[in-house]
């Protein structure tokens, strides 16, 4: 009996790092910097934001994911690409673009494998892409395995800048690649954080505009011909307070992450604790790659059907 409790215990182990099915064909991931849960807590400010308001409606979602420490962007949109914490992947850094120790996994370019590393090397012929206004984020998303990867800070010689140009980039992206994964990167919340505070008018607005963004992001996917078969993303790096952040205060720490779309339990708020480096785990599960034994996160399968 004992050892077939222990081969029952081993096949349970070997199964849990194996690819699951596809819980949809494409993963739309929608990134703003800096986005508190504390602000998202407002009916206030939520109301401001009709999308994200719908997605967490008509899908599932926790405001208790954690970041790991400190609470700064590159350290954080490293475990969101990573899978895994602060002194496992070595960018301690708050603009880190390489590990200053030994990361615990190495991917033959000297940086663990990202979300992007697995679907290049278990499906070499799917379209992935990033679009970025802070180039903070390149160092950490291993170019080289990624179809399209460009970094917009949105400022084109004398023309003023412009924000919906950048959206429309993205919306152009979705319409003519239909991406198997793409990370949409939005910059202007953390910016607005630091400038005017997190818990001003300012942020608020910054937080209505990310939101337009999503729209925007949706209705691309509804266009492409891709809407019923995409699993959309919304979450971020870290909070804050005052015009900072990197602070052992929950106001810093907590970050909203909300599922909407194909195989999504709906009206589902997650009861079970959440960290960043579970993030990449749960898209990888979305779309069903295999998660590297040495990641430490793991998917939020409860947030599925």
């Amino acid at each position: 009996m004992k050892r077939i409790m222990l081969f029952a215990a081993l096949l349970l182990c070997t199964l849990s790092v194996e690819a699951a099915r596809p819980k949809a064909k494409h993963v739309i991931f929608i990134g703003p910097d800096g986005v508190a849960s504390e602000a998202i807590r407002k009916s206030v400010v939520l109301d401001k934001m009709p999308n994200v308001k719908m997605m967490m409606e008509q899908g599932a979602y926790t405001l208790g994911k954690r970041s790991v420490m400190p609470s700064a962007s590159a350290i954080n949109w490293a475990s969101i690409f990573m899978g895994l914490p602060t002194e496992q992947h070595g960018y301690n850094n708050w603009n880190s673009d390489k590990p200053v120790i030994p990361a615990v996994l190495d991917n033959g370019r000297g940086m663990p494998p990202t979300i992007y590393t697995l679907i290049r090397e278990q499906r070499p012929t799917a379209e992935t892409g990033c679009l970025y206004n802070w180039n903070g984020i390149g160092p950490l998303i291993d170019t080289t395995c990624i179809s399209w990867q460009v970094y917009d800070p949105c400022y084109h010689g004398s023309a003023p800048y412009s924000f919906d140009a950048y959206v429309e980039k993205a919306v152009q992206y979705i319409l003519e690649k239909k991406p198997v994964f793409f990370t949409f990167y939005i910059g202007e919340t953390d910016s607005a954080g630091h400038k005017y505070g997190w818990e001003s008018d300012g942020y608020y607005e910054s937080l209505a505009q990310a939101d337009k963004a999503v729209g925007a992001i949706l209705q691309a996917a509804r266009d492409a011909g891709i809407f019923d078969d995409t699993i959309f993303v919304f979450s971020s790096d870290h909070g804050g307070s005052g015009k900072g952040h990197g602070k052992l205060q929950m106001a810093h720490l907590e970050t909203p992450f909300v599922l909407y779309g194909k195989n999504i339990r709906k009206g589902y708020v997650l009861d079970f604790p959440m960290m960043q480096y579970d993030l990449p785990a749960t898209i990888a599960y979305a779309l069903g790659v295999k998660i590297p034994e040495g990641w430490r996160g793991v998917p939020m399968a409860k947030m599925f059907k």
